[in-house]
């Protein structure tokens, strides 16, 4: 049987400039219909958990979730998958201040871009919205991070900023704690609180 994983190895050594010679039996042994593009490990890690909470089997429903290793690979990994390429639906997240960056690489792929959804900052500012900061901060002391986070704080730059922020620019501080707070994060959400973007994206699938 196909497996995601290996389809999502492939893709990427296609998109690094490496070979790739079994994409397309992959995809139609995965039964494949779209592909959710997100810029980074941690957004991955919220759309999955968050299928998850919902009781979705993504793969199963022939959705390929894709990080793609940075915004500036949207054009690559669009022209892989999308119409240029395997012929799938493109869909995914992106932030606000790469929305005309998005449009570009999707156009000279030849894929459209009405169907990427934008968070204002990024997903992390828009789970932290959606929280609260006094919540995230209960998350951070109960996952042991408290003196990192205070530590944190005490930094000059720091100093006189909206706590939104601060925990925001937190996350990004220490290799692997967005991915691991883009899990958390959704799972500790009210279901009628799930940020618009990820929630539309979801439900798009």
């Amino acid at each position: 049987m196909a497996d995601m994983r290996a389809f999502r190895d492939e893709i990427d050594r296609r998109a690094a400039g490496g070979p790739g010679g079994t994409t397309r039996e992959l995809a139609e042994a995965l039964g494949l219909r779209t592909a959710v593009l997100l810029e980074g490990p941690s957004d991955f890690a919220a759309v999955e958990a968050l299928a998850a909470r919902r009781g979705r089997d993504l793969a199963a429903e022939g959705v390929c979730v894709v990080s793609m290793g940075g915004a500036m690979n949207v054009a690559r990994y669009a022209g892989l998958l999308g119409p240029p390429g395997l012929g799938l639906r493109l869909t995914g997240l992106c932030d606000e201040g790469e929305r005309g960056f998005y449009a570009r690489g999707l156009e000279r792929a030849g894929a459209p871009s009405g169907d990427f959804f934008v968070c204002a900052a990024d997903l992390e500012d828009e789970l932290v919205r959606a929280l609260g900061p006094e919540r995230v901060e209960e998350i951070v002391r109960a996952e042991g991070d408290l003196r990192a986070w205070q530590t944190f704080l005490n930094q000059p730059a720091q100093h006189g900023r909206p706590r939104q922020r601060q925990l925001r620019r937190f996350l990004g501080t220490k290799k692997g704690r967005k991915i691991r707070y883009g899990r958390l994060l959704v799972e500790a959400l009210d279901a009628e609180r799930v940020p618009g973007p990820l929630d539309d994206l979801l439900r798009s699938l």
